[in-house]
């Protein structure tokens, strides 16, 4: 369950980033859940809101792609993590799908956040939205860097 601070947040379009705690997992975590917050976004502006679509796309793309290699790294960090945390192969598949349902469940719960705005104030945002991916609230690295030092400590 996200906090009602992080939803009310989320529902503003702004990510969210308290003081970088230290730990791997928790500060990955953190910056991982950035990152997801957007996907949500986009995903429930496509679908309560279609007619910004075209503009988030372009938006989004371009976002994403200044965003890649972060992406990509993040991606690679939480394969490593549910590695580490696995006994073995079998151990591995059964915590990919742990910790992915868990992603994905958290994931629905930004969007349901979202689509619970009402339409006029989930228009509104959907309509902001490449502006604001343009902003500093949208960079991850800057959002995050504490976090992210903390990531990068760690090979």
């Amino acid at each position: 369950m996200i906090s009602f601070a992080a939803g009310v947040a989320l529902a503003c379009g702004v990510a969210v980033a308290a003081e970088a705690t230290g730990d791997y997992a928790t500060d990955l975590a953190r910056v991982y859940d950035g990152y997801q917050r957007f996907l949500a976004l986009k995903e429930a502006c496509d679908t309560a809101i279609p007619a910004t679509r075209a503009a988030n796309d372009k938006a989004f793309a371009t976002w994403q792609a200044q965003h890649r290699a972060l992406i990509q790294e993040l991606n690679r960090r939480v394969e490593a993590m549910i590695h580490l945390a696995s006994k073995d192969a079998e151990d591995y598949v059964r915590n990919v799908g742990k910790y992915k349902g868990e992603m994905l469940l958290q994931h629905k719960e930004y969007r349901d956040i979202l689509l619970g705005l009402g339409t006029d104030e989930l228009r509104n945002q959907c309509q902001r939205m490449p502006e604001m991916l343009k902003g500093p609230s949208a960079d991850l690295s800057r959002v995050y860097a504490a976090e992210l030092a903390t990531l990068r400590k760690r090979k």
